[in-house]
C-alpha cells in the first residue's frame, strides 16, 4: 500500500512517517515503478507499536532498541540462548517502563479530573455551559 494509505490507516501524518523513516525506524518495503514509498502489514504493525509508544514518552532511541530486540526475536533465524535471554531481558524492561508510565498517566488524568470537578463546582448550578476555544 502506498503511504497515504498507511497514513490513514495508523492515524499518523505523512510528515510523521517520512520522519521515522528518516531516522531509521520504519522503511518501505519497496517501491513503486514511479517512486512511490510501498508498504507492507507487517510495516502498517510496525509504525502501530512505535504510535503506541510515542504518548508514553518513549524516545526515538528507546523505540529502535525495542524494534531491533523484536526484530531479532522475530527474524526466524537461530538466536543462541543467551543472546535470546537478553533480548527477553530488554522486552521485560521495556513492558516494565510501559505499565509505569501507563500508572503515572493514570495518575495525572485523577489529578486533571479532580482539578475540572473542582472547576464545575465554582460554577454556578443555573449558567449554561460556555467552551472556551
Amino acid at each position: 500500500m502506498q503511504i497515504g494509505e498507511v497514513a490513514a490507516r495508523t492515524e499518523l501524518s505523512l510528515r510523521t512517517i517520512r520522519h521515522y523513516e528518516e531516522t531509521g525506524l520504519v522503511a518501505p518495503s519497496a517501491r513503486s515503478q514511479g517512486g512511490f514509498r510501498l508498504y507492507t502489514e507487517a510495516d502498517v504493525a510496525r509504525l502501530m507499536v512505535i504510535r503506541r509508544m510515542k504518548p508514553l514518552g518513549f524516545t526515538l532511541d528507546e523505540m529502535r532498541a525495542l524494534l531491533e530486540a523484536t526484530d531479532r526475536l522475530d527474524s526466524g533465524k537461530e538466536v543462541p540462548p543467551t543472546e535470546r535471554e537478553e533480548l527477553l531481558d530488554r522486552l521485560r524492561g521495556f513492558e516494565e517502563a510501559a505499565q509505569q508510565r501507563v500508572a503515572d498517566l493514570r495518575t495525572q488524568l485523577a489529578r486533571a479530573e479532580e482539578f475540572a470537578a473542582t472547576l464545575s463546582q465554582r460554577l454556578p448550578r443555573t449558567a449554561a455551559p460556555t467552551r472556551i476555544p
